[in-house]
């Protein structure tokens, strides 16, 4: 068995703005295994945030073992992009190899489309109003924010797309008073749901301050571990694959999170269909379902998922799976 790593930039649909910085292009990490008759396919996307880089994401799978398993891959990497990239590539090798659906091997019931969110980027109150009065057709549109002066575009998407349901990602950028002060015009403008409202390290304010809103763990939840430093705090955890370094761990995740009563949301980095499509498997129910990373790129993978008004579709095989 033989793994590769090659490196592939998908331009953006638009400049894409979050409270970190903001980007024009996915760069992304493409791993292929493959035995000699059949290859299995994965991507990652390293993310600064978690002191991945390309170069140090590429050197951790540069480093494994040729002949590898899943079971074996988890006492050789942590959770994150390089061990996801490679757990999804070997998840699409075993089911060629066993002329089987990836759902099939995972214990699933046969995975259909669900309704995704779609990102309107971090911009002023205007631009942000003529993204949502564009994407007003949407049933769910997600707002990024985390700055200290969001009031006025809550107000502005709310306007531009009166009855698409809401959802906020803050991505860390607001302290326990801004939260405390935006909380109850999250419920007056029929906000759904708001991500990671506070950094992780200072996630404790979170402890009985009143919710409002639904509170969902991003950047506190990676994988089964970190349920342990939840509670009290939120009440739905955001699975990523990046985060969770893989499919089989997502799974493992969810099942963890339902059985202690989180709700989940499935997420992605801006990534490729390539990057959804494992996600699509962790997603069936999920109350939230963010799987939009194709449709902020101007282009894609071949044999692209499928998104419509149903929402985003299971990969065909030709893709992943």
């Amino acid at each position: 068995m033989q793994i590769s790593v090659t490196r592939d930039t998908f331009k953006l649909a638009q400049v894409f703005t979050i409270s970190r910085g903001s980007r024009t292009e996915a760069k992304v990490l493409t791993v292929q295994v493959t035995d000699g008759a059949y290859s299995g396919w994965g991507e990652c996307v390293p993310y600064a945030r978690y002191n991945e880089t390309l170069d140090s994401v590429e050197a951790e799978i540069a480093a494994l073992p040729q002949e590898i398993t899943r079971n074996a891959l988890y006492d050789l990497l942590p959770a994150g992009a390089a061990r996801n990239a490679v757990d999804c590539a070997l998840w699409d090798l075993e089911a060629k190899q066993a002329g089987k659906r990836a759902w099939e091997m995972a214990e699933i019931a046969a995975p259909g489309p669900e309704i995704t969110a779609y990102t309107l980027s971090l911009d002023t109150p205007e631009k942000m109003q003529a993204q949502a009065a564009e994407n007003a057709f949407r049933p769910l549109l997600k707002i990024k924010l985390g700055t200290p002066d969001d009031m006025p575009r809550l107000e502005a998407v709310r306007a531009g797309a009166p009855k698409s349901t809401i959802i906020v990602d803050a991505n860390e950028g607001w302290s326990a008073a801004v939260y405390a002060d935006l909380a109850p015009h999250l419920v007056r403008l029929g906000v759904a749901l708001v991500e990671q409202p506070l950094p992780a390290g200072e996630d404790e304010a979170l402890i009985g301050m009143e919710r409002p809103v639904p509170v969902c763990a991003d950047e506190s939840c990676h994988d089964r571990r970190s349920l342990l430093n939840l509670k009290g705090k939120y009440d739905v955890v955001n699975i990523k694959l990046d985060k969770t370094g893989g499919l089989t761990e997502a799974l493992e995740l969810r099942r963890a999170a339902l059985a202690e009563g989180y709700k989940v949301m499935v997420g992605c980095m801006v990534g490729s269909s390539l990057a959804m499509a494992p996600a699509t498997l962790v997603a069936q129910g999920a109350m939230i379902t963010d799987l939009d990373g194709p449709l902020l790129l101007a282009e894609d993978r071949d044999n692209a998922l499928k998104f419509d008004d149903a929402g985003v579709y299971p990969p065909l095989p030709e893709l992943w799976g």
